[in-house]
């Protein structure tokens, strides 16, 4: 088992902090997004670890050392969506985490002893355009749709099972051929095959998770964690 962390945004919506710091290395509660991921999966026993860098990529050097794991750098992180950096990785999402590395996990809800492809979800209210999944009674996702309202959504954290992993993979490589690549969210190939795939939800709490976007989403994941 390995896990991908996608961290080649520029993180446009959070300057200035992001001109000279990647979003992905901010810190809430005195330490970085990224850097709390990674440890959250080391203490699970997850050490193969694949962090997909673009934007200032320099920064990131310092993490080889520091925990052992492997960089690749995405040279088009300025000119594709995230389904570029998949492709990168494509030979590694078989059994892997993929993991938006610029969301803060504020519990450590990763699980060592997993087979099936999973979404992990928090029930979220009033959202604009997020990824909404839908289940059946046995948790197994079916379809996913963009909405404005209430759901559970997608969070950036998902694991993939060696089949589905594989499928995945044949789908991006096809993707990269068509005229709509550039445009793609990786994402968008797992909705695009969902019913394809075997992949269930894994619900977890509202506050498990928080997505940081811009400055004022920073201060209110600063304000709720940091003041605990």
């Amino acid at each position: 088992m390995r896990a991908i962390l996608l961290a080649s945004g520029m993180g446009t919506r959070l300057r200035p902090l992001t001109l000279e710091t990647p979003k992905s290395l901010i810190e809430v509660n005195g330490k970085a997004l990224l850097e709390r991921q990674i440890e959250f999966l080391k203490e699970k026993g997850i050490n193969d670890i694949i962090i997909v860098t673009g934007y200032l990529n320099e920064k990131f050097e310092y993490l080889k050392e520091k925990y052992s794991l492997k960089l690749i750098f995405n040279d088009k992180y300025d000119i594709y969506n995230n389904i570029y950096s998949m492709y990168l990785v494509r030979d590694y999402l078989a059994d892997a985490y993929v993991i938006d590395a610029d969301v803060y996990i504020n519990r450590n809800f990763i699980l060592s002893d997993i087979d099936k492809s999973t979404y992990f979800s928090a029930y979220k209210k009033n959202v604009k355009n997020e990824w909404k999944l839908c289940f059946d009674e046995n948790n197994k996702v079916n379809d996913i749709k963009i909405i404005n309202g209430d759901g559970f959504i997608l969070c950036g954290v998902s694991y993939w099972s060696k089949n589905d992993g594989a499928l995945i993979k044949s789908r991006i490589e096809e993707a990269l051929k068509t005229t709509n690549f550039k445009n793609l969210y990786w994402d968008d190939i797992v909705k695009s095959n969902i019913k394809d795939l075997d992949v269930r939800i894994e619900k977890i709490n509202s506050d498990d998770i928080y997505e940081i976007d811009n400055i004022e989403e920073l201060k209110l994941v600063k304000s709720i964690v940091e003041s605990k």
